[in-house]
This record gives C-alpha cells, sequence and structure tokens, in this order.
C-alpha cells in the first residue's frame, strides 16, 4: 500500500505565547529565546530522519522553528492555507479579564457546536477548516513525497487533526499540544485514510538542558 508518512509539530515559543497574549494569523511573531533553543533541541533530535520537503505556513514563527532543516538544503514550501486561526480584532492585545471571560465562553460555545462562530472580527473553525482543504490536497496530491515535516500552529493544528480523523470539530481541544511538540501521522492513499501514530510528544525537549 502507497503511505505517506507525516511528521506534523508546532511552531516554538514566542514572547506572545509566554506571556499569554492571543496570537492568531494576524500576529506575526518571531519566536523568542526560548522557542529557538525548542527549535535547536527538534531539530537535534530529529536531523537524521530523511525528510524529502518541508511545508509550513506563511507566518515567520514556522520557518524559524525549522530553519535548520530548509539549511539542510531539504525543500520548502509554503502553504497560507496552514496560517493559525484568525482570533480577530483582540489579537495581539495584553489580555484582561473581560477578553479571557469572552475567549472562555467563544471555546465553550465551539465545544457546544458552534463551530461557525467566528471570534470578533476573525475566523470560525468550520472556516479555518475549509481552507485547510486547499493545504491537505496539495500535500497529498505530491504522492512521490513519502516522509514530510510540516510546521502550523497550536488551533490549527486541532481543527486539522479533527478533521483528517473524521472527528467533529467540536472534539478539537481532544488532541493536546504543546511548543514544539510533534504529532506523527501516516496517510494510506489506498484506503484514504490518516492514522495518528503519535501525539504530543515533546521528549525532544528533554535535551534543552543541554544546550
Amino acid at each position: 500500500m502507497s503511505k505517506k508518512e507525516i511528521y506534523l509539530i508546532r511552531h516554538g515559543e514566542t514572547e506572545y505565547n509566554k506571556r499569554g497574549i492571543v496570537q492568531g494569523s494576524g500576529i506575526d511573531a518571531d519566536l523568542n529565546e526560548t522557542g529557538r533553543r525548542q527549535a535547536e533541541a527538534f531539530y537535534n533530535h530529529y536531523k537524521d530522519v530523511p525528510f524529502q520537503k518541508i511545508y509550513t505556513s506563511a507566518l515567520i514563527r514556522t520557518h524559524q522553528t525549522v530553519e535548520k532543516f530548509i539549511k539542510m538544503g531539504l525543500p520548502h514550501e509554503i502553504i497560507p492555507e496552514l496560517n493559525e486561526i484568525s482570533w480577530g480584532e483582540k489579537e495581539g492585545l495584553i489580555p484582561n479579564s473581560e477578553d479571557n471571560a469572552y475567549y472562555a465562553g467563544l471555546l465553550q460555545k465551539w465545544r457546544e457546536g458552534e463551530t461557525n462562530l467566528q471570534a470578533i472580527g476573525g475566523e470560525s473553525p468550520v472556516e479555518v477548516a475549509e481552507r485547510q482543504k486547499v493545504a491537505i490536497k496539495r500535500i497529498l496530491d505530491n504522492a512521490d513525497e513519502k516522509l514530510i515535516l510540516i510546521a502550523m500552529h497550536g488551533r490549527a493544528m486541532r481543527i486539522l487533526l479533527s478533521q483528517i480523523t473524521n472527528l467533529p470539530l467540536t472534539e478539537m481541544d481532544s488532541f493536546p499540544h504543546q511548543n514544539t511538540c510533534l504529532y506523527k501521522l501516516e496517510y494510506c492513499y489506498t484506503k484514504n485514510e490518516f492514522e495518528i501514530l503519535s501525539q504530543n510528544d515533546v521528549s525532544h525537549l528533554e535535551l534543552l538542558e543541554s544546550l
């Protein structure tokens, strides 16, 4: 059977992550020092994996997370449809109690089934899932690539993992994630099915103390 193995990772830490500030597709933040060390640890752990291609979103934090793999000369394709969800008009603002309550309420409504509900000025999970179909098709159409690395974003990853495993978007929070966590996936072309081989693997971060 023809299969594709996918290493799917979340980007490293940014200052927005560290400070708990909402950071969606409208915030193109660099990795902070911790994020760069996380990326280094991921590279050191997986540099000998014979990836055939690197895919990232259009946001710089994903590029920086896999920068050393790209510098190895691996082909790199940017797919904007892998971008993080747009959290709307509150992106980049230092959260206050009102904002926290707003986002907590929004997430609860999504869990209750209102996944077509947008953040104010932003996107809904349904809209993100729809644009991700473009990315999924582009990646799967390259059937000659048997082993690839994809770097993207936390909420977008949860939405992607839900739809490729045929779970309703109401279940997206069942996929945990940390900065530079790894999900290993396998896609079978003959069955047109994805399988999650491992999830939220951060064993590479054990190397951080030695960097």
